[in-house]
């Protein structure tokens, strides 16, 4: 059966479409595949360029490192608050815009314009919002509240949520638009004139029928999440307060100082832990969808 499927696959248009994938295939080997299949090896290294093999010991050092374990409890609450929090919001909002608002088009237009706007203008802006002389502070002042320094204090990982949602809220709502706008009307229908209420057919329809979309939100916002790391970097520079000091700030630091097997190490483990998050949710997702089949 195999042998006559790959002869199908030679004679039809399987050739062809090698063919032309080939360049996209080439240049994600040569930039992507490679570099990491070596960043591997050189984890387990004493140093990239004539080194000798040491095992595990650049994971040991890692684990041993506080700052290491900083990064790593940082960036698992960023992502255990911004995350729930991203997808949450912007599920309430695709809802709300998902009936006959008015100015619906507009609304939709401005969640959205985020997505556009430079990083560099993001950066300016919430500078000029959370600064110790900035917008936000001057509310407080006008109310007879102390000014508060946001971005070294606790509050500072607060502030990278909101940059973090306010960024990305746009993308997930069209993404759970286009989920709910995918429900057969027929369903609600159904179940009206079945007697059941708003509630009832939110939590029997509507979230049933959205699950493969909010597991593919989850997994978007969870990768998006490791990404608010240039907003934090022109923020707060290299070393920034400790509450917001996350996984690629070790990392970059681990690059300036020319320490490429813990670089290595740290990637490694960061990988190894998003591949398992990934591939236990899309397992989740597939059984889920076999169960509603």
């Amino acid at each position: 059966m195999n042998r006559l499927r790959f002869r199908g696959w030679t004679r039809g248009d399987g050739p062809t479409a090698l063919l032309f994938l080939a360049p996209s295939l080439l240049g994600f080997s040569l930039f992507y595949v490679i570099p990491f299949v070596l960043g591997v090896g050189y984890s387990f290294m004493n140093k990239p360029t004539g080194g000798v093999f040491v095992g595990f010991d650049n994971y040991k050092d890692l684990l041993l490192s506080s700052s290491f374990r900083r990064a790593v409890v940082n960036t698992l609450m960023f992502t255990g608050i911004g995350v729930p929090t991203l997808v949450a919001g912007s599920l309430i909002l695709a809802i709300l815009l998902n009936r006959r608002l008015w100015l619906r088009n507009s609304l939709q237009t401005a969640f959205v314009l985020p997505l556009v706007v430079p990083v560099a203008s993001i950066v300016m802006i919430w500078q000029i919002f959370v600064d110790w002389n900035g917008t936000l502070n001057a509310w407080l002042h006008a109310l007879g509240i102390p000014r508060i320094d946001w971005m070294n204090s606790n509050s500072s990982m607060m502030v990278l949520v909101l940059i973090y949602v306010w960024k990305n809220i746009g993308y997930n709502m069209i993404l759970f638009l286009a989920g709910l706008q995918s429900i057969p009307q027929s369903y609600y229908e159904t179940a009206r004139i079945e007697g059941a209420n708003g509630s009832r057919q939110l939590f029997s329809i509507t979230f049933v029928y959205l699950t493969p979309t909010m597991f593919f939100v989850i997994l978007i916002s969870i990768i998006n999440s490791f990404k608010i790391f240039r907003e934090t970097y022109l923020l707060a520079g290299d070393y920034p307060f400790d509450r917001i000091y996350m996984m690629q700030h070790y990392m970059n630091n681990m690059f300036l100082s020319l320490d490429i097997p813990k670089l290595t190490a740290a990637a490694t483990l960061m990988f190894g832990c998003i591949l398992l998050l990934v591939s236990g949710m899309l397992a989740i997702d597939r059984r889920f969808q076999d169960h509603l089949e």
